[in-house]
């Protein structure tokens, strides 16, 4: 097995179970982006008004809480098989297509030696290079994963807020019409007997070639490509950090000359930290393409 195949199913099993253990906070974070007041046309005073459900949560935790509250563990894992089925694409599309581009590039720089121009290792700039071109190849690979994940994310709560919308249409009506409270009661159970029609990959799929054709399953494309950036800074960050810390223990007396596992695992921690907080806005926008198509 050659060792770009060995990266891509080492990647993609890496991934499925980072993305379990982490996936309720990225419905939540998901959620936090695309939060909306129900009804944007309502004054400060009347926002502040409705239920506390229809207002967004104050934090990460006591959003986790109110959508266990509210849906179940179900609503923290929505979504999470096609979002399992995408992690292990794209993990193992990138790691493959990095491990290539790599040995690619560490062949060129061992050859630029041999012919006395360098000193055979793969610059900061080259990383970046070899990052970004494997990252566009996930990227146009396996986006239409992700539109999808990201539908079926937010619309437990699109439909939650659709229905105390109506909720609020209703009291407003029968305040006006002076409905006696038997009547409104009648009302309000008769909406709240509606079910929510089942929502699984398929009818997010549906959905998203209803409202924008196959071109739907690519929205997004541009600021996703565009953080692209994110694994380029953070295999950047990861790859200059590693070779000078091999160097310094090569120089070093101490008789320690391996990297460690944690020392490994520190890097690529503060690589991807760094990575993120460089390119977070750009996700944002990236939420919001997917999640509304029209």
């Amino acid at each position: 097995m050659s060792n770009a195949v060995a990266n891509g199913l080492a990647g993609a099993g890496g991934g499925i179970i980072a993305q379990i253990i982490t996936y309720p906070l990225q419905t939540v974070n998901t959620r936090q982006q695309t939060e909306r007041v129900a009804k944007r046309g309502l004054s400060s005073a009347d926002k502040n008004a409705l239920p506390a459900q229809t207002r967004p949560a104050g934090g990460t935790l006591l959003q986790i809480l109110q959508v266990l509250k509210t849906e179940g563990w179900g609503g923290l894992y929505s979504g999470l098989k096609p979002s399992l089925f995408g992690t292990a694409a794209s993990q193992g599309v990138y790691y493959y297509f990095y491990q290539v581009f790599k040995n690619k590039a560490e062949a060129i720089a061992a050859a630029r030696k041999e012919k006395g121009r360098g000193d055979g290792t793969v610059g900061m700039f080259s990383w970046l290079v070899v990052a970004a071109i494997a990252g566009s190849l996930n990227v146009l690979l396996t986006i239409p994963i992700w539109v999808l994940v990201t539908r079926m994310q937010t619309q437990t709560q699109a439909e939650r807020k659709i229905m105390e919308g109506k909720k609020e249409a209703l009291l407003a009506e029968a305040l006006e019409r002076g409905w006696q409270e038997s009547t409104l009661h009648d009302k309000l159970a008769e909406l709240e007997s509606v079910k929510p029609r089942p929502y699984g990959t398929l009818q997010a799929a549906q959905e998203v070639h209803r409202e924008a054709g196959v071109a739907g399953f690519w929205k997004g494309i541009v600021p996703t490509l565009i953080m692209v950036c994110n694994p380029s800074i953070q295999f950047m960050i990861y790859e200059t950090s590693l070779k000078h810390l091999r160097a310094k223990r090569s120089a070093s007396k101490t008789g320690l000359k391996n990297v460690t596992a944690l020392e490994v695992f520190l890097l690529g921690a503060l690589a991807k930290l760094g990575a993120t907080i460089c390119t977070y806005p750009l996700l944002v926008v990236k939420v919001h393409l997917m999640r509304s198509l029209k």
